[in-house]
């Protein structure tokens, strides 16, 4: 992986950032926009990016291969959930903001932000291990993350928030349909695409290259406007979440790296799991905490300066390949 091409693509985002702000700040977007923009990117874009890459001809990753990649996956959620449990302890984060750091550590931005940077770094063939990421990603969050999320609720509940209302959203999060959605579906018939190699009409798999090909500068123009809806002061003043970025977003990737390496003979495989563990915190957290009524703040603060600094610590994650 050239650290040249992960700090131009990291500098195109950040001006992709800036030209949401931008826009924002001159009322050309609203949060309405941004809103239904986000619904085209969950549900059209993203899917199209990664469905498109599965129908790419050149060299394909063999069974093997595609199986190392699941059980890599495996075991790189499962580190994460432990520095989850470990990172807020370490840190002396309160207990009642512990919800939030385990959320910021196990799931970061692997579909706004990983899927157009991976593929922008390292070519559409590495999709193929980003859609196994992102599947394992929402069955994840949708059963873990969910149950850990209730926990928070319950807690914020006794101290004085509606029970009836937490119970009611608690309900409403839980259903399994949520599972089935465009995220999965399109993971999913990626990976059954390269498996069987099944080919598309070409007036087809253009279509899906160009819907894909949105994806990054509408993912960046939503983070845009984001950022410029929080003031300064909200984002950069709290030094745990500079200690949060210290251990989450350089050390624990280098590590994980340093030690998969002598066993990960596939450099697209390690190079790729090196980005998805890299990318800055994720948004679903932020968006599921909404519909359960609990504190989003702490969230809210630790992507956003998770996604800013990621200009550097993204290259010096890279730095180490």
């Amino acid at each position: 992986m050239s650290i040249t091409v992960v700090i131009q693509q990291m500098v195109i985002i950040f001006i992709l950032i800036a030209v949401g702000m931008f826009l924002y700040r001159k009322e050309m977007l609203s949060e309405t926009t941004t809103r239904q923009m986000s619904g085209l990117i969950v549900n059209l874009t993203n899917p199209a990016l990664l469905i498109s890459s599965a129908l790419q001809e050149g060299p394909r990753m063999s069974l093997q291969d595609l199986g190392t990649a699941l059980v890599v996956d495996l075991v790189i959620y499962a580190v994460l959930i432990l520095a989850g449990f470990l990172i807020p302890r370490i840190l002396r984060v309160p207990d009642k903001y512990h919800y939030a750091y385990q959320m910021l550590t196990i799931f970061g931005n692997v579909g706004f932000i990983g899927i157009p940077l991976a593929s922008a770094v390292l070519g559409t063939e590495c999709l193929i291990f980003v859609s196994i990421y992102n599947l394992l990603y929402v069955l994840l969050i949708y059963t873990f993350g969910i149950s850990l999320l209730q926990r928070a609720a319950a807690k914020q509940a006794d101290s004085g928030a509606s029970p009836q209302d937490s119970a009611g959203a608690q309900t409403d999060a839980l259903s399994w349909k949520k599972m089935i959605n465009a995220g999965t579906i399109s993971a999913a018939v990626a990976i059954i695409l390269y498996l069987g190699d099944i080919p598309a009409p070409a007036i087809l798999s253009s279509t899906l290259d160009y819907i894909g090909q949105t994806t990054t500068l509408l993912s960046m123009l939503v983070l845009g406007v984001s950022v410029a809806q929080m003031a300064l002061r909200d984002i950069f003043c709290h030094p745990k979440l500079y200690w949060f970025v210290l251990l989450r977003q350089i050390l624990l990737p280098v590590v994980c790296v340093l030690l998969l390496r002598p066993f990960l003979h596939n450099e697209l495989l390690l190079h790729t799991t090196a980005l998805m563990l890299a990318v800055p915190a994720g948004n679903m957290p932020l968006m599921l905490s909404k519909q359960l009524q609990i504190d989003t703040d702490t969230i809210s603060q630790g992507i956003i300066l998770t996604t800013l600094l990621g200009l550097v610590t993204i290259p010096v994650v890279s730095m180490i390949l």
